[in-house]
């Protein structure tokens, strides 16, 4: 899925998925586990997606991203 990733007024990374209508505050970024070519971002709601998100934000950047499962 697309998710267009921002900063607002007050400095906090956003992440906004189109397909969902939703819009949430990031709340964790990790480096994917093993290659380090991408980001695991936490959002408010708990969802968490694996990105191909280099870490950089010079303005806003859509990157493709897929939500991963929680195991239990």
């Amino acid at each position: 899925m697309k998710v267009m990733l921002r900063t607002d007024g007050a400095g906090r990374l956003l992440a906004y998925v189109a397909k969902k209508d939703l819009e949430e505050e990031v709340l964790a970024v990790e480096p994917v586990d093993g290659n380090g070519a991408g980001r695991v971002l936490t959002l408010a709601n708990g969802w968490r997606l694996a990105t191909d998100w280099a870490g950089n934000l010079a303005s806003p950047v859509t990157v493709e991203a897929r939500l991963l499962r929680e195991e239990g």
